[in-house]
């Protein structure tokens, strides 16, 4: 049933994708509720998937691929909720494809998580982190977009994709919205953590702490850069994606290496 579920979510994923990416010729084709549908049948399909995939009868599994079709679920539906008041249907084209690769990744690829359970307190902390990176993945996908618009404008491109976007200026809102967001929720959980983590400076989490902490420096100096110094554009766009790789490799990286090169067991100290 997994095996089928993901298939379908995959299947619907590059449906909605390729239909997006036919309404930037013309945006207003009709479409949008037949891409939204599929969308939100393969985001409860792919709901299933990721529940199969993170629980066992031994425990919750939070090995690199699950987490991140996880997140890619949870960035699918945080976008067809804002969708519903904000033009953000463009960000399709990169949260679809991404929550369909993901999914594969973690229903074809190979088993290297560590099945266990969670006290009550480290669920929040790492529901809290997931979430701050689900929001952190769509603030950069709005980055990348709002780079390409300006850059399209200043050259006189306002065809396809740039001429189906919001105004600089609600783009550069919506960002910055986002951020906001994301910046909160990783405040949270890094408090959560220095709470409820045991040693969150032990070998096999050090890097990982220390990243987290690093990003979250680079999104405070960003968000009070644009309340004090009117920061927007290109530097916002470079301070988001900074923080966003930061925050990724703090994740991914530390787990890759502990799954991949010492089988899902941290380094003795």
């Amino acid at each position: 049933m997994l095996f089928i579920a993901t298939l379908i979510a995959i299947i619907g994923y590059a449906g909605a994708t390729w239909l997006q990416w036919q309404r930037l010729s013309s945006p207003d084709s009709g479409q949008r509720n037949l891409i939204r549908a599929l969308g939100l049948g393969a985001f409860v399909i792919h709901g299933y998937a990721v529940y199969k995939v993170l629980h066992y009868p031994e425990g919750i599994d939070l090995g690199t691929f699950p987490v991140g079709s996880f997140i890619a679920w949870v960035v699918v539906g945080i976008l067809l909720i804002s969708s519903l008041r904000q033009k953000l249907d463009n960000l399709f084209i990169g949260a679809f494809p991404m929550a369909a690769i993901t999914a594969a990744l973690s229903a074809f690829g190979p088993d290297t998580g560590d099945h266990r359970l969670y006290s009550g307190g480290l669920v929040v902390h790492i529901l809290l982190s997931l979430l701050a990176y689900s929001i952190f993945t769509l603030a950069t996908l709005q980055a990348l977009l709002l780079s390409r618009q300006e850059l399209s404008l200043k050259h006189h491109h306002t065809r396809g994709l740039v001429a189906s976007l919001p105004p600089l200026q609600i783009m550069e809102r919506l960002l910055f919205e986002m951020l906001w967001c994301g910046f909160i929720l990783l405040s949270v959980s890094l408090v959560t953590g220095f709470i409820f983590v045991e040693d969150l400076f032990a070998q096999h989490l050090v890097h990982k702490t220390l990243l987290s902490i690093i990003a979250w420096l680079v999104y405070a100096i960003l968000l009070a850069g644009r309340a004090f110094l009117g920061w927007r554009s290109q530097t916002a766009v470079r301070w988001t994606l900074g923080g966003f790789i930061l925050l990724m490799l703090a994740f991914f990286g530390s787990k890759i290496v502990i799954e991949m090169v010492f089988n899902g067991q941290p380094p003795a100290p």
